[in-house]
């Protein structure tokens, strides 16, 4: 286990459970899980798959517990996971901490995902609290445009003297917002980076400033990005190194890692602008 960072913000290397175990009960206010999903994804060479269904979800249910133990009593809890595989996790949570929404995290698909079935183009989140009577939820902080009041200018003429309806709404348990593409600036080589938009409806719904986030499964630790932008603490868990080399440059807590200067890479189109920029400044 390494420690990397600062009092505000950090990071640490080393295996999820393993790192868990070590930090003290009742000390977290919100958890974000986004743990792989045992669908064979590509991480830093490390292939996201079980031997079986049943160790995967043995392995989850051990951590799902290690991070209610982390939170405190008025903790929040958001966690993600396959769609054949939230169920589980579904039913093994309402056990242990309250379940309050079931999320779909819904985006489009930038091609053709299957032909002889209806391929998924979502992915569940689950939104748990301690204690349903004493959390954290920041209705003003994400309130959403409600085309009812907004756009349409309906009345209600229930109230006295009726009313436009109100033109903004808490969001539903249905979030469009689109995945992360290569061409975009906070794109990192990382197969199942999460955009900043979907962290900063999570963080700023469920905790406050100063509080402290974490995420055991950081990868490229938009978590900590956007805590750290909305000024809240971090903690982010990571065991590929060149993932946590990623946390450092992002968070930026330092512009070295084990003498290896940290820089964004070079994706292939910024490669064919800088060639053509270069070939201009010869004339």
């Amino acid at each position: 286990m390494e420690i990397l960072g600062n009092e505000k913000h950090k990071i640490i290397r080393g295996d999820a459970l393993e790192v868990l175990k070590e930090l003290p009960d009742k000390f977290v206010d919100l958890i974000f899980a986004d743990p792989p999903y045992n669908i064979g994804k590509n991480f830093n060479g490390h292939i996201d798959k079980w031997s079986s269904e049943e160790d995967y979800l043995n392995w989850c249910y051990q951590w799902l517990d290690l991070c209610v133990r982390k939170l405190k009593p008025n903790g929040s809890f958001y966690v993600m996971t396959a769609t054949q595989y939230m169920p589980f996790f579904d039913i093994y949570l309402r056990k242990k901490i309250d379940v309050l929404s079931r999320v779909i995290w819904y985006y489009d698909s930038s091609g053709v995902q299957a032909k002889k079935y209806f391929g998924s183009m979502y992915e569940p989140i689950l939104f748990c609290v301690k204690d349903k009577e004493n959390y954290t939820f920041n209705m003003d902080a994400i309130l959403v445009e409600a085309k009812t009041g907004a756009k349409r200018k309906l009345i209600d003429y229930r109230k006295n003297p009726p009313q436009v309806y109100s033109s903004e709404k808490v969001p539903g348990n249905v979030w469009e917002f689109p995945r992360v593409r290569y061409r975009m600036d906070e794109y990192e080589n990382h197969p199942t980076q999460k955009p900043i938009t979907l962290l900063e409806r999570i963080i700023k719904a469920s905790s406050n400033e100063g509080d402290l986030v974490l995420d055991p499964f950081s990868g490229t630790f938009t978590t900590s990005f956007v805590a750290k932008m909305l000024c809240r603490n971090s903690i982010g868990i990571e065991l590929e190194e060149e993932y946590v080399k990623i946390g450092l440059r992002r968070l930026q807590l330092a512009n070295e890692f084990k003498g290896e200067k940290l820089k964004k890479e070079i994706r292939t189109f910024e490669t064919d602008r800088l060639a053509t920029a270069n070939t201009f400044n010869l004339f």
